[in-house]
């Protein structure tokens, strides 16, 4: 049985909540069905933070939704959903779903345990031990403002813990996606993992290569621009789970070269969550232009030394890292094409004569290249007197911007010796 917990016992008051998810909650008791706040909503209210969204969970089934919302669109294939539109705000309905077997009419399929297909619906008992986590299986109703709680989530909550509900190898193979969000929940609360839901997280890290790249990609958006990247970052590696989302940038960082490139991700990383704290925008583009330079950089080097020219270097080697990389976790073109920019930019900013500064500088990516640029500078990737060198032309007037480009001369390449294979650290399994 549910422990229903009273409005005087818990912390979340409607003043927090959307006023689109009341109205859709109040609209859909109204017309008879049961309706509850549900997930990462309720969590992130009990624990005092801001929710990004409010997800709801009813009886109705996704054709009554649409019925009763005029601005409702159904979704979704392998999960049916209705998705309530207000302006910007979307409202994600759910119908309550069933933890009955696979049944022979399709609409519930499984493959070597991996759920395919969903949309067998159920009552709101079943529908809470078909949530992953106990901390996402709270209910908040709005007519007597209780939570109902089937799973102690809110022990959980108030202990710090991240615990898969049911068999945990059974969960994890249904939806090996829940390994990514373990991570994700841990990280971005700062939450342990139940040792019974860690300990086959490793092992069972290769059930990832099953799932469409494209899924990926939105997990990794939630991973890396939720505010706790250099945190998901580590204990993803951790778990070797960063090895199948990007396992050339793995391989690489394995052969640690005088602290470089670890440090350059963890800056690149870290730079991400101080820009997300102070509000400023980030692009998936240069997230991921950090997350495969590294693989980029080793291709590029290895073809200057073959004497390739540098553009032809370049371009080879980020068409190899991309058309590798899109197996794994695929990237828009309208990101992996700015992604590009930023690295075929880099050799540019060594030319510091005549007129090539300034056409750099007029560039559209110029700004994100050059702040690429102070990463790599900062990590130890390239002196910093190339980086300071622009920083300057950028502030300077025209008078002293002639004279920089005067003076200026190409940037010395910085030769680093690798270490010997004997002194690899930072394997996933070694923290």
């Amino acid at each position: 049985m549910p422990t229903v917990i009273a409005r005087d016992d818990h912390t979340i008051s409607r003043a927090n909540i959307s006023r689109n998810a009341i109205r859709v909650l109040t609209k859909l008791k109204s017309a008879g069905y049961e309706a509850y706040l549900v997930g990462g909503g309720v969590r992130d209210l009990l624990l005092g933070r801001e929710p990004k969204d409010f997800d709801v969970a009813t009886s109705a089934l996704p054709e009554e939704v649409k019925s009763v919302f005029k601005n409702c669109r159904l979704i979704g294939r392998r999960f049916r959903l209705a998705h309530v539109y207000f302006g910007r705000e979307i409202i994600e309905v759910a119908t309550f779903r069933s933890n009955q077997q696979p049944s022979q009419d399709g609409e519930r399929q499984l493959e070597n345990g991996m759920i395919l297909r969903d949309n067998v619906y159920g009552t709101l008992d079943e529908d809470a031990q078909r949530r992953d986590f106990t901390i996402n299986a709270l209910y908040y109703d709005v007519g007597d403002f209780t939570v109902i709680d089937f799973a102690d989530g809110m022990s959980d909550l108030q202990h710090g813990v991240i615990r898969l509900l049911g068999d945990v190898e059974s969960r994890f193979r249904e939806d090996p996606v829940r390994l990514l969000r373990a991570v994700r929940f841990a990280a971005k609360l700062g939450f342990i993992v139940d040792p019974a839901t860690e300990s086959p997280m490793q092992r069972l890290a290769p059930l990832l290569k099953d799932v469409p790249s494209a899924r990926l990609y939105e997990e990794v958006l939630k991973l890396f621009l939720g505010g706790s990247a250099l945190e998901s970052f580590e204990k993803l590696r951790h778990y070797g789970l960063f090895g199948q989302l990007f396992p050339a940038t793995e391989e690489a960082l394995s052969h640690e070269d005088h602290d470089f490139p670890i440090t350059f991700v963890n800056r690149g990383l870290n730079n991400t969550d101080t820009r997300l704290q102070q509000d400023k925008s980030v692009t998936p583009a240069f997230l991921f232009a950090v997350l495969l330079w590294e693989p980029v950089r080793l291709g590029y080097e290895a073809l200057l030394a073959q004497d390739v020219q540098p553009v032809e270097a370049l371009q080879t080697v980020a068409n190899d890292v991309l058309s590798d990389q899109l197996k794994h976790v695929s990237i828009p073109k309208r990101f992996s094409y700015p992604m590009r920019d930023i690295w075929q930019l880099q050799p540019r900013f060594e030319q510091r004569q005549g007129k090539r500064p300034y056409r750099l500088l007029s560039h559209p990516r110029f700004r994100a290249a050059y702040d690429f640029l102070l990463l790599r500078a900062e990590a130890g990737e390239v002196e910093l007197e190339l980086s300071n060198w622009w920083t300057e032309f950028q502030r300077a007037n025209s008078q002293q911007k002639q004279s920089m480009t005067e003076q200026g001369r190409r940037g010395r390449r910085r030769h680093r010796k690798r270490r010997s294979s004997k002194n690899k650290s930072n394997k996933p399994g070694d923290e």
